[in-house]
């Protein structure tokens, strides 16, 4: 049996990093890339992949991004999966396993390798998921918008409003610095 993992909001400058892992009992029609994939249509496959599916998701909070760092967070996922499929292959999307022995890797597979294209579903509609739970106790920041993300928008209501507990703060965003000499 082969795991597919896949993460989502790696490049977030607010939330957590979601990890999933996926090994599918059945094919299921039209997954792929979430990136690829309308969020109408995602939100779809989210349900039909659990029904058909094991699977294990790893939230690692803002906070601790901070503290730990990102690859901390991603070994740490990565392990945790592991460790839940120990009886599978173990497939990740990119090119980089972060030190996880026994994690193969290959570049876009989550646009072609089935399981970890379910992975990168569930971690993508999981994590938007809970931007748009969150985005009412933050409404200064429309998550339920950019989910996060370093848009146009969510970098001029930083510069507005300021960090929130949510911001990942150890992430340098260039045009908030300080101008410097140097």
């Amino acid at each position: 049996m082969l795991c597919g993992i896949d993460e989502a909001g790696r490049g977030c400058i607010a939330g957590p990093l979601v990890v999933a892992g996926v090994v599918l009992s059945k094919d299921i029609d039209g997954i792929g890339d979430s990136k690829a994939i309308s969020e109408k249509k995602r939100e779809l496959l989210f349900d039909i992949i659990k029904k058909n599916a094991d699977y294990k998701i790893v939230f690692c909070k803002n906070t601790t991004i901070d503290k730990k760092g990102l690859s901390w967070c991603l070994q740490y996922a990565i392990k945790t999966i592991k460790e839940h499929f120990s009886n599978c292959d173990i497939l990740m999307d990119g090119n980089c396993s972060f030190g996880v022995q026994g994690v193969k890797t290959k570049v876009k597979a989550d646009a072609s390798v089935a399981e970890v294209s379910a992975a990168s579903i569930l971690a993508k509609v999981s994590r938007d998921r809970y931007m748009y739970s969150i985005s009412s106790d933050f409404s200064n920041y429309s998550f339920e918008k950019h989910k996060g993300y370093g848009t146009a928008l969510h970098i001029k209501e930083i510069e507005k409003f300021g960090y929130s507990s949510i911001h990942r703060k150890s992430f340098k965003i260039k045009s908030l610095r300080e101008p410097t000499l140097f």
